[in-house]
């Protein structure tokens, strides 16, 4: 046992409890965020929220796919990959739709509601985003999850942003053209994620049922 810490498989142990742990506390965090920025969102007739509150959504559900895939072989974490990938995908086309109908609906959102929640929001994301940063390097998995984790923050500041130039301007238009922004934002690291996955998947046969590789044997990759 006291030599049980220095082989690959104790190592590889030690490293899942770790991602689970902070993989619980992520999804904990985006859950509760989704159900405030949502309902925000829809108070304050905001398309920034909205868009904000469905990549909270999608994050947890990013965070779940990853906890499933902990300890499983290197293609089934490529699979959750690209289930990421396509939600994230998927999330983007639907924000799109819904900033295009906001263009043609003169309705002001709330700036203050905005500005207070986007704070809120960011505060949360950077706290998840400082969890899942040492990780983003362990392997494909944890790097999809802090790849959703980085976008968070710029959409976070993106929200912030449209409530300032909102307010400023007396404009419905930046709080449109942010929920735009972080949908393109959605559906370029989809494409992202979706083709490392595809890549992972199209590896030798060899690599079907491998554990979780060691965290040096991937950066050497």
């Amino acid at each position: 046992m006291a030599d049980c810490c220095q082989n690959k498989g104790c190592e590889i142990t030690a490293l899942r409890v770790r991602h689970a742990r902070v993989l619980w506390i992520v999804l904990a965090i985006n859950a509760l965020m989704f159900v405030i920025e949502g309902a925000a969102g829809l108070l304050a007739h905001s398309t920034a929220l909205l868009a904000d509150a469905l990549d909270m959504l999608g994050d947890a559900l990013v965070y779940g796919f990853s906890l499933f895939v902990l300890a499983r072989s290197v293609r089934w974490q490529a699979g959750a990959a690209l289930a990421k990938g396509l939600f994230m995908a998927a999330l983007g086309l639907a924000v799109l739709i819904e900033a295009s109908i906001k263009a043609l609906v003169p309705f002001m959102p709330n700036v203050e509601t905005m500005g207070i929640v986007g704070g809120l929001a960011l505060v949360a994301n950077t706290g998840c985003f400082v969890l899942l940063y040492r990780h983003r390097e362990d392997n494909l998995n944890m790097s999809s999850t802090w790849l959703c984790s980085r976008n968070d923050l710029i959409a976070n500041l993106g929200v912030l942003l449209a409530a300032g130039t909102g307010a400023l301007l007396a404009s419905r238009w930046p709080d449109i053209v942010v929920g735009a922004a972080i949908a393109l934002l959605f559906l370029r690291s989809a494409v992202g994620v979706i083709h490392q996955a595809t890549r992972a998947l199209r590896a030798p046969a060899a690599t079907i049922g491998i554990p979780l590789p060691h965290p040096a044997s991937l950066r050497a990759r």
